[in-house]
């Protein structure tokens, strides 16, 4: 039997029902739309004025004096029209001021003016499409800065992490690690600070909660309740409202190989997953993926392709960024993509991985492993102030570094942690960089608020 269509006069009811909603009371609406409609009739009521001659048109009865009184007869007609008109426009200006203000002010945060608020969520709307690719906590310190620049934002993360809560859900659950994904869905929210409190708490006991921080099992929750990971990943990023979207590299179960070579020893040693290749003591030859030809998740391919601009770090060199690119689909699609390609170095050295590498160093490994030329600008710190951890150095650019490759330097470090980038400093160079290279540098005002 098919189903009894609705006519037109019942949809277009249900519509009017729908919009009179905007009338319950508590809202705060009815008040302006009833000034903005009487600012509508008052400037009726002044047009009227200079069309209509109510002494030549109208009798002489008993209301026309009345009526002579209210369209200001004992003033020039010019000058009631202009009175008319203009104190209806100013009741049609606090009318939208105060509708706009009642709809917007649960979505504004507290001492911004509305103004602002708008006028920085539209130049972030209109923002290039970027594409970031990493893993580990630099890649969140990029997204923590990069946010206030373009809501046109996609972070590709590794699902190669196998320690930790990662691994343990990944061993007991048969999901892809959520911990790189959580860190990235937590550095894009709007309230980062609280959720940061929430999502990195760590159960310290508990049958089956000892270790697991609660972000990991909420996205676990989500992936049951959707019925795939990525479901749940997406449905995480729409619970936490972030701007942007967070994407993992590929749905395959991979695990990240390594060959190292071993000081005291003759060969490499092969050393299986990802949280054990920095604990062998030895130099990192060599990584690879297994199975070794994974597919790529299709929307990460389809945000590569139609990116404006792609950034690869900072991040653990062979932990975090080439878990990405070993993804062979989506180097291929990174190198047909007509965006510009640009790499973080890395402030400091990473014990286990990257000890006593230079950014060149960073640079070679990544173009041994893909082969070939990859990236039009290197960005590299040239501030060393600061006090290290144990075992933790400067990466430093070799002296002939700007003959081989474009480089960019600049102050990068975070005054508090100088291991570690600052995200506003890192996101406003690489803008700025982007701009300058797409096409004349914006105005400075243009560019605060694209910083505000």
């Amino acid at each position: 039997m098919r189903p009894r269509k609705t006519s037109w006069y019942r949809r277009v009811w249900q519509t009017i029902k729908q919009e009179l909603r905007w009338f319950t009371p508590g809202l705060g609406v009815k008040r302006w739309v009833g000034l903005i409609l009487v600012g509508t009739a008052l400037i009726g009521l002044g047009f009227s004025v200079l069309v209509l001659d109510f002494y030549r048109t109208a009798p002489d009865t008993w209301w026309l004096p009345a009526l002579s009184l209210l369209a200001l007869r004992f003033m020039a007609r010019p000058l009631r029209a202009l009175f008319f008109g203009g104190f209806g426009v100013g009741m049609i200006l606090v009318g939208i001021w105060g509708l706009n203000h009642s709809l917007l002010r649960p979505f504004m945060r507290p001492g911004t003016a509305l103004l602002d608020t708008v006028s920085a969520y539209r130049k972030r709307e209109r923002g290039p499409r970027l594409v970031v690719l990493g893993g580990g906590t630099g890649l969140a310190c990029l997204l923590r800065g990069i946010k206030f620049q373009t809501h046109n934002l996609t972070a590709i993360v590794t699902v190669a992490d196998d320690g930790g809560s990662s691994g343990d859900l990944r061993r007991s659950r048969g999901i892809l690690p959520p911990g790189d994904i959580r860190n990235c869905l937590t550095a894009l929210s709007n309230d980062e600070e609280m959720l940061s409190q929430i999502f990195q708490y760590r159960f310290s006991s508990g049958d089956g909660l000892q270790g697991h921080s609660l972000g990991n099992l909420f996205i676990a929750a989500l992936a049951d309740i959707t019925g795939s990971f990525e479901e749940g990943v997406a449905e995480s990023g729409r619970v936490l409202a972030v701007q942007g979207r967070v994407l993992p590299s590929t749905l395959h179960d991979v695990r990240l190989v390594a060959d190292v070579n071993l000081p005291d020893k003759k060969g490499d040693l092969r050393v299986k997953g990802e949280s054990q290749i920095p604990m062998t003591k030895g130099q990192i030859k060599r990584v690879w993926l297994e199975p070794n030809n994974p597919l790529a998740y299709p929307p990460t391919l389809q945000a590569i392709l139609s990116a404006d601009l792609i950034v690869i770090g900072p991040g653990s060199l062979y932990t975090s960024l080439l878990p990405n690119l070993l993804v062979p689909d989506i180097a291929e699609a990174i190198r047909s993509s007509r965006a510009l390609k640009f790499y973080v170095c890395n402030v400091a050295t990473q014990p286990g991985e990257t000890d006593g590498f230079s950014c060149g160093d960073h640079v070679r490994n990544i173009e041994k492993h893909l082969g070939g030329h990859f990236f039009d600008l290197i960005i590299c710190n040239n501030r060393y102030n600061g006090k290290l951890l144990e075992g933790v150095s400067w990466v430093r650019p070799e002296a002939d570094l700007e003959e081989k490759f474009a480089v960019y330097f600049a102050d990068l470090v975070d005054s508090e942690f100088p291991w570690r980038h600052d995200s506003i400093k890192l996101a406003q160079v690489i803008m700025d960089l982007y701009y300058e290279r797409t096409g004349p540098l914006m105005s400075k005002e243009e560019n605060d608020g694209r910083s505000s």
